[in-house]
């Protein structure tokens, strides 16, 4: 579960499908929560402690038990259908990743100024930069064409070959859509 700051409407004139306050994204759950802000917590399983650096990242059940998930959830109007990374701004790669690392999560690359983290069904994108103490920044969903997604700027190629990615307006969580793996 990843709890957010925004309205729910503010996510719904995105063309996302919101019931009850949440977005659902593949196994991942949004909780739009309306009181401001970004990213405010992180729930997932496989943590063995919470608030690693400081973080507001917090353990959760070997499944979505805290949600009942029954059949696939419907789709979103913009073509969302997955969380596919979330990224975190630090002052000290190292001492982030070593309390990511300690609190359970699996490094799977890293250079100098960036790690990459398994976190349940996505990434955990870890930056340096001059944030201190490390926070979270942003999430990227994934979308079937993020050139039509509302309030998208235009497309650009990603980091990753064949994908394209796009920041959007309109939100306090920073929010870009990427097209699917290919």
């Amino acid at each position: 579960m990843i709890v957010l700051g925004d309205p729910p409407e503010a996510w719904e004139a995105l063309g996302f499908r919101v019931d009850d306050g949440l977005v659902a994204l593949g196994a991942e759950r949004l909780q739009l929560s309306g009181r401001g802000g970004g990213i405010l917590a992180v729930t997932a399983p496989g943590l063995t402690r919470d608030d690693p650096d400081g973080l507001p990242l917090r353990k959760g059940s070997g499944g979505r038990a805290e949600i009942q998930v029954e059949g696939s959830p419907p789709p979103h109007p913009n073509g969302a259908f997955a969380v596919d990374h979330v990224v975190v701004f630090t002052g000290s790669l190292d001492r982030t990743v070593t309390a990511l690392q300690a609190a359970g999560l699996d490094l799977r690359r890293r250079d100098e100024r960036m790690a990459f983290l398994r976190l349940g069904p996505y990434i955990l994108e870890v930056v340096e930069r001059d944030d201190d103490p490390a926070r979270f920044w942003g999430l990227v969903v994934v979308v079937d064409d993020p050139g039509t997604v509302p309030g998208a700027g235009p497309a650009k190629n990603a980091v990753q070959p064949g994908r394209r990615i796009a920041t959007v307006k309109g939100l306090g969580t920073a929010l870009a859509v990427m097209s699917r793996r290919v």
